[in-house]
């Protein structure tokens, strides 16, 4: 797959070069242009897939994600398509070879047909205490995937173990285990410094972060924004 990410890192779009026959599996919404002999079939599962694909679509709502995603398929040779993401941020490329990465919420921008979109429970306890939601995007298979940040992206390699704040997670490799635990060395500390619950990463893989969280932007913004007149 050719491609080329533009306008890097604060309002990133890809440009995707396809051939006649080529596909790409992409979230609801996030064309932003593209070449006239292109198609777009939507559906709730991955393409070529029969049943399940109305749960698999609700598990993906779930995750943070739509309940549908659409396919687009080059009709001749020479055909591109330009992506981008909702918020403002970059947009990192990742080659998945008979793997899965975890992804959070909202992050997932496009991918290969032949890498399955589904959803991935954290369980009540993790998703409670990290503040996110219960369900990640879990993308697995063989082919090239697009992800989006809030602010820049960047990778880290772990070896070892690593920590995380929770609102600053994009994705991660599932050879990792992650628990949820405060930032300071006691609740107050956490509290007080403003760190609140961190991600602790252990084992060997990537994880990719952002820059920016996007809910303390929100609450940053929130009380300057006029309230809306009915």
């Amino acid at each position: 797959m050719q491609y080329e990410i533009l306008a890097k890192p604060a309002s990133s779009v890809v440009k995707v070069q396809l051939n006649a026959g080529d596909h790409l599996t992409c979230e609801v919404g996030a064309m932003v242009a593209m070449s006239t002999r292109m198609t777009v079939e939507t559906t709730t599962q991955k393409k070529g897939s029969s049943g399940g694909g109305i749960m698999k679509g609700l598990k993906r709502l779930f995750a943070g994600e739509s309940l549908f995603i659409n396919h687009f398929t080059a009709r001749e040779d020479g055909q591109y398509i330009i992506l981008g993401p909702t918020m403002m941020g970059d947009v990192i490329h990742h080659r998945l070879d008979n793997a899965t990465l975890i992804v959070q919420g909202g992050s997932w921008l496009a991918s290969d047909p032949d890498i399955t979109i589904d959803a991935s429970w954290q369980g009540l306890g993790k998703a409670f205490f990290s503040g996110e939601g219960a369900f990640w995007v879990k993308c697995s298979g063989t082919g090239d995937m697009f992800m989006n940040s809030f602010g820049a992206i960047y990778a880290v390699e772990v070896d070892g173990d690593y920590i995380v704040d929770t609102g600053h997670i994009v994705a991660f490799e599932d050879t990792l285990n992650f628990k949820v635990q405060k930032a300071g060395a006691s609740w107050m500390s956490s509290i007080l410094g403003g760190e609140g619950l961190v991600c602790r990463f252990e084992g060997k893989g990537i994880v990719y972060c952002q820059s920016h969280n996007p809910s303390s932007f929100g609450s940053a913004l929130g009380p300057s924004l006029k309230p809306r007149q009915s």
